[in-house]
């Protein structure tokens, strides 16, 4: 069966400057994984690199992140961190 919802644990955001990604908690189906969403997927959906703003970026395409997590979740529920990347958005 697949995991169809994801819960961010918004207090475990972080701009990892140096990985070029945002990294977070999540909880689904009662599991914790960590999770980094690639600059590059919040570019795809802003249209604009990040540039100190990686974070607000996040939290405004929020929705969109959850479902390229699930994704990324359901390709390689293994890794740590599992990175959602461009090929993860719909």
């Amino acid at each position: 069966m697949a995991i169809d919802r994801l819960e961010i644990d918004m207090s475990t955001l972080l701009d990892n400057i140096d990985e070029r990604q945002v990294e977070f908690s999540g909880e689904a189906d009662g599991d914790e994984y960590e999770f980094a969403v690639q600059y590059d997927v919040l570019e795809a959906l802003s249209g604009d690199a990040p540039d100190g703003d990686a974070v607000d970026m996040f939290n405004r395409f929020s929705d969109t992140i959850v479902d390229a997590a699930l994704s990324a979740l359901a390709r390689n529920a293994d890794a740590q961190p599992i990175v959602v990347s461009e090929s993860d958005l719909e």
